[in-house]
């Protein structure tokens, strides 16, 4: 089985390097999709079978927050798991973040194993 991600960051560079760090992890990726803020996201998404995505918290037009807010409320995308990939290092906003349904959080930098393990965890949870 493989995996559609979506890389969502308003930095067209960071959105290579997380699509090369997921590559170097040997996940089996299908296809990858990109954005450059949570609204483009949503347009995503609602033209894709997406099956994880991968998120920045801050991004001009709607952030990564206010996404996953808009996910929550639509019946046929609150179920797609969100992944924050960001700098944020205050637990508080990252329990906020998983209050608001984040299924997970990867600080950066990061290494292609700390994406690999989540996403397993994520994705395959039983494995």
């Amino acid at each position: 089985m493989s995996y559609n991600i979506l890389i969502v960051d308003d930095s067209a560079t960071m959105r290579t390097v997380i699509k090369r760090t997921v590559n170097m992890s040997e996940l089996p990726i299908g296809e990858y999709f990109e954005a450059g803020n949570g609204k483009e996201a949503l347009e995503v998404m609602r033209q894709n079978w997406i099956d994880l995505v991968l998120a920045d918290i801050n991004m001009p037009e709607m952030n990564g927050i206010e996404m996953t807010e808009q996910m929550q409320n639509d019946e046929e995308l609150r179920n797609i798991p969100v992944v924050v990939v960001s700098t944020e290092a205050s637990t508080t906003r990252i329990e906020q973040l998983k209050d608001k349904g984040v299924r997970g959080y990867i600080h950066k930098p990061f290494t292609p194993e700390k994406i690999r393990d989540l996403v397993h965890e994520i994705l395959m949870p039983c494995k």
